[in-house]
């Protein structure tokens, strides 16, 4: 059917869809987990993999995988994805010399960066799908998820990933002043953001410890206590 046909007296407003790339930082040292994160696995699929599958599930026209100079482990599981990889030679500078990495590689057609670290590998698509419409229908440059939750009868909420940021802050990224990193962008934007409230804890669940990974295969997730009688929602 045409989206462009309306009936007698109505009108339609299609939103442009919003030409999105995933970006995957995986080259951290992964110290405190002890071994590398992004080759890790959970029922079947490696971390890496789980990230690229809900980036692409959510819409994303590409994902680009940013990957340590010397991980071999690492570089395997991120080629086996069939993602862009990009190799950071200066991992220990921080995320935000992936996110720039990244950037570099995008062409003048892209309209924002969807960006889901490997720690997060229980991200699903439709979360991704969901913030970029909100951006889109929103108008705004960055759009964010917030895991709502209770603990001892109190509502509390937890800033979670992806974080989808528009082709207007690519600069602001870029800046090789910005101090802090994307966080501080973020906060520069938070006001005007597209803010998703969600019962889910897996926006906010960072594997990164062992004892996190042993929790998660458990079946154990932080920040998923609910109030009496409720039952969790996904994206509103």
């Amino acid at each position: 059917m045409d989206s462009s046909a309306t009936g007698a007296g109505e009108s339609m407003v299609v939103l442009p869809d919003l030409r999105t790339v995933g970006v995957v930082p995986a080259s951290g040292a992964s110290r405190r987990m002890g071994r590398a994160k992004a080759a890790m696995q959970l029922d079947g699929r490696t971390f890496v993999q789980r990230v690229v599958d809900a980036l692409r599930d959510g819409g994303c026209v590409d994902v680009i995988v940013v990957v340590p100079p010397d991980d071999a482990a690492v570089m395997s599981a991120a080629h086996d994805t069939g993602a862009r990889v990009v190799v950071n030679p200066a991992p220990g500078e921080g995320p935000i010399t992936s996110m720039r990495l990244a950037i570099e590689q995008l062409h003048e057609d892209v309209d924002a960066i969807a960006w889901l670290p490997v720690d997060y590998p229980l991200v699903e698509g439709d979360i991704v799908r969901h913030l970029r419409t909100s951006m889109s229908t929103q108008s705004v440059d960055l759009a964010l998820p917030v895991h709502e939750y209770f603990m001892d009868g109190v509502r509390r909420e937890k800033r979670g990933h992806p974080a989808v940021f528009s082709r207007a802050l690519f600069a602001e990224l870029a800046d090789p002043e910005l101090d802090g990193g994307a966080r501080s962008v973020v906060h520069r934007h938070l006001a005007d953001a597209a803010i998703t409230t969600v019962r889910d804890p897996r926006v906010v669940t960072d594997i990164d410890t062992p004892s996190d990974y042993e929790a998660v295969r458990s079946g154990r997730a932080p920040y998923s206590d609910q109030p009496p009688g409720s039952a969790p929602r996904g994206p509103a």
